[in-house]
């Protein structure tokens, strides 16, 4: 509900009585006083809820560098997630009641729609929530709480290390949660895919693998409390107290919190079935149809999105021969597609120092297209951002590579995470697309930049779209062939490669959903039509089935962005500047991409 004229007419008749009711008087607020306070009211009303929000949060308060709360864990029960829920029913219905669009300047009233928009989407999201898999081997809690202690709980005083500790001795109520949602799921007829069950135990007993848990060398979580503790300026006998304390608590909270996840997780694949899609589950259909719009932030059906796939893979095949030529490569596609997964040559060796060789190359690749941004941005992020290994702790269940945004406070860089477990499976010809999708201009430019606008409220410089983000990244990868960085006909291949493997995303993410393809149809469809590695195909096709929906976006994302380039381009002819549409994509932080037509619309406008 917005407010009617009454709001007007209270506002005047306040001022009228401030003025002694002086019909003559010129200090009535004009139409600017009005937009202006109102929109300052609103942006207030936006910090308190993130406010509210984050106090609920006390993983996002470490996560944004705040140590107030760093002792403890969330809440990660049903209950807290039924209120919530509650909350922003509760505050949307408030923001609707005090505050009025048409009264607001046009920064702030996109602000109002967003908030509108993404509140609308966490109900919506949180109607069919039972049905989204609780654990599962892509980022479960079993490790991404490990890697959350070990990446961003930093320790540099004696009260840090204290609240470490804390926070494994929480271990045992915050796992004992997700696993509550996890038995009432399966009571209700969720369950997982059989063969999921192995990859959540296996990532599971890793962080029980080791010392003091295990007569090995030190577990994940021993290893990183006892470098944290004794980087600190204290007494033998301190750190060895504290150290002592952690190892206590490891065994009393965190190893029993595991060992109740694994027996319920061998239970449950007894009764799990081999069928792989969220068809199988109750009210499936409306499910996978909510995440689509969730991901997509389009109303496209799974169907038109099955469709839209067969057809950008047909047509980016139809370029991926016309580079067989310039290769004077003779066979088939599917044959060049087995030369390069089995050529030696497109890898690094599956040693340390090949590891560290993809590393420094992919930095090299970064670093150049960091010098040459100039002709394509105006905006650019202040935040560095670094290349990293994933932890081989989680090597076995991680993504291939993603992207970790740098601390609001500039204490971290954005990180580029490579999945280097077996390097063969990073083959060298995707390497130059991979590192322009998650760094330099694609993920770290986007998110850097969305993180460090002024002015905006918080829930859009943190927030994001998955189309928008992923659609953005994709959309990156081949910005650096207009600048010549493509120089190795193989490498703009993996360019392709990378577009297809995205393109095929939208027919097998949807085959396996609503067409009930198995697991192995999926893969054989990748086969015969990427050019990616066995062992990734078959990673990725089991992140869809865990993850279903989100797949899709990039494309649809990307395909979006090429399109509305395309319609600035044709009707601004020599007036369209590529450093201003780039400047309207990123600097108004991430958006839905009926919102980003808009916004490229009314630059368009502003042009004429």
């Amino acid at each position: 509900m917005r407010l009617t004229s009454l709001f007007l007419t209270a506002v005047l008749g306040t001022t009228l009585l401030a003025a002694g009711c002086n019909s003559g008087s010129s200090d009535l607020p004009s139409k600017e006083e009005i937009i202006t306070d109102h929109s300052r009211d609103l942006n207030n009303w936006f910090q308190e809820r993130f406010d509210d929000e984050l106090a609920r949060s006390p993983i996002s308060q470490t996560y944004l560098g705040q140590k107030n709360a760093q002792d403890r864990l969330d809440d990660v029960s049903q209950l807290a997630l039924d209120e919530s829920a509650a909350l922003q029913k509760a505050w949307l219905s408030q923001m609707r009641t005090r505050f009025d669009i048409d009264r607001l300047d046009a920064q702030t009233a996109l602000s109002y729609r967003l908030y509108e928009y993404a509140a609308e989407d966490a109900i919506a999201t949180h109607a069919l929530q039972s049905r989204a898999y609780v654990f599962q081997h892509m980022s479960g809690p079993q490790t991404s709480w490990p890697s959350f202690m070990i990446n961003f709980h930093g320790v540099e005083t004696q009260k840090d290390a204290q609240d470490y500790i804390a926070r494994l001795k929480a271990a045992k109520t915050y796992m004992g949660q997700y696993v509550a949602r996890a038995q009432a799921q399966a009571e209700a007829g969720v369950l997982l895919p059989k063969f999921v069950y192995d990859k959540v135990s296996q990532s599971t007993r890793t962080i029980i693998t080791g010392a003091p848990f295990t007569d090995e060398a030190d577990s994940p979580l021993f290893k990183d409390v006892k470098a944290k503790i004794n980087a600190l300026d204290m007494t033998p006998d301190e750190k060895s107290d504290l150290i002592a304390e952690a190892k206590d608590a490891l065994l009393s909270h965190v190893q029993p919190a595991y060992l109740d996840l694994l027996a319920m997780l061998e239970a449950h694949k007894a009764l799990a079935s081999e069928d792989d899609g969220v068809w199988k589950l109750p009210s499936g259909a409306e499910y996978y149809a909510a995440r689509l719009r969730h991901y997509t932030t389009t109303d496209m059906s799974a169907e038109e999105i099955h469709e839209l796939g067969l057809k950008e893979v047909a047509r980016i095949q139809d370029e991926m021969r016309e580079i067989m030529k310039q290769v004077e490569f003779g066979g088939t596609l599917q044959e060049f597609f087995a030369f390069l997964r089995t050529d030696p040559q497109f890898t690094f060796p599956n040693s340390d120092a090949g590891r560290q060789s993809y590393i420094n190359e992919a930095t090299a690749i970064i670093n150049e297209m960091k010098a040459k941004s100039d002709s394509l941005f105006i905006t650019k992020p202040k935040a560095d951002m670094v290349v990293k290994r994933v932890e081989p702790f989680r090597e076995d269940t991680a993504f291939g590579a993603f992207y970790e945004q740098p601390a609001i406070d500039g204490s971290r860089p954005g990180t580029y995470y490579i999945n280097l477990r077996d390097v063969t499976e990073q083959p060298t010809y995707l390497m130059q697309a991979l590192a322009y999708h998650e760094g330099i201009p694609g993920h770290h430019m986007q998110i850097a930049i969305g993180m460090e606008l002024g002015g905006l409220p918080k829930f859009r410089t943190l927030g994001g779209h998955t189309a928008y983000i992923e659609g953005w990244a994709l959309y990156a990868e081949a910005l650096p062939k207009e600048l010549g960085l493509y120089t190795d006909p193989y490498k703009d291949f993996g360019r392709l490669s990378m577009e297809i493997f995205r393109a095929a995303r939208l027919v097998v993410d949807t085959g396996i959903h609503t067409k009930k393809w198995t697991r192995e149809q999926a893969v054989q469809y990748y086969l015969e039509n990427i050019a990616n590695p066995e062992g990734d195909i078959r990673a990725e096709i089991d992140r869809y089935i865990v993850w279903p929906g989100q797949a899709t976006a990039y494309k649809i994302g990307m395909l979006k962005i090429q399109a509305l380039r395309a319609e600035a381009e044709a009707a601004l002819g020599e007036r369209f500047d590529i450093r201003e549409f780039h400047d309207v994509i990123l600097a108004n932080g991430s958006v839905p991409l009926t919102v980003l037509e808009e916004l490229v619309d009314e630059w368009v406008a502003s042009k004429d």
